[in-house]
C-alpha cells in the first residue's frame, strides 16, 4: 500500500492508518445516525426531541445572552440569512423574542424567552438523563475523555470548514458549537 494523503491532501498517511481511519469514519457515520434517531425520539423520549439548529441557537442565546442576528451568525459560524430562517419559527412559537437593543433602541436583539428557557432546560434534562443511561458503567474519567476528544474533533471539523488549521488545543478553540457546552 502506498502512502496517500489526507486532511486536504497535505499530510502523508502513516502506514496502518487507512484501516483506522475507515473505522473512525464508519463510527462517526453510525454516531450521526444514532444521534438523529435519538433526537427524533427514537428512544421513546419525545421531550428530548428538538431540531438541532433550534437547540444550538437556544443554547447560544442562553449561554451568551441577547444578541443580534449578525453576532449570533458569526458566533455559530453560519450566515445571517440562515440564522434569520432558523430563528423565525422559534419566534413564532414563543421560544425566542425580539427586543430592542439596550444601547441602541433602533436595533433588534434576539433573546431567549421564559418559555424558551423552560423548553431548553427540559431538553437538556432529558438529554443528560440519556447520556447518563448510555454511559452507565463508564468511569467519570472515561466520560471526561470522551467529551474532551469529541470537543476536539468538532473543533477540528469546524476549523476545516472555515478553512483554518485545526486547533492544537480544544480549549483555545473559538468554535461556536463546541466552545460553550451547556452548564445546567
Amino acid at each position: 500500500m502506498t502512502n496517500t494523503a489526507y486532511s486536504q491532501g497535505t499530510t502523508p498517511e502513516p502506514p496502518g492508518v487507512p484501516g483506522l481511519l475507515d473505522a473512525l469514519q464508519h463510527q462517526v457515520a453510525v454516531f450521526a445516525r444514532r444521534a438523529e434517531q435519538t433526537r427524533l425520539g427514537g428512544l421513546g423520549q419525545v421531550r428530548n426531541s428538538m431540531d438541532r439548529a433550534a437547540y444550538l441557537l437556544l443554547n447560544r442565546l442562553d449561554q451568551e445572552g441577547p444578541m443580534g442576528v449578525k453576532a449570533l451568525a458569526a458566533g455559530m459560524g453560519i450566515d445571517s440569512s440562515t440564522v434569520t430562517r432558523q430563528v423565525a419559527p422559534l419566534v413564532d412559537t414563543g421560544l425566542v423574542k425580539r427586543t430592542s437593543h439596550p444601547d441602541d433602541g433602533r436595533a433588534v436583539v434576539l433573546q431567549l424567552s421564559p418559555r424558551g428557557q423552560a423548553r431548553l432546560e427540559e431538553v437538556r434534562s432529558s438529554r443528560r438523563e440519556l447520556m447518563a443511561q448510555v454511559t452507565d458503567g463508564w468511569t467519570e474519567e472515561e466520560r471526561d475523555s470522551f467529551c474532551t476528544l469529541l470537543t476536539r474533533f468538532n473543533s477540528a471539523l469546524s476549523a476545516r470548514q472555515a478553512g483554518l488549521p485545526a486547533p492544537e488545543d480544544s480549549e483555545n478553540s473559538e468554535n461556536s458549537e463546541t466552545e460553550t457546552p451547556p452548564t445546567s
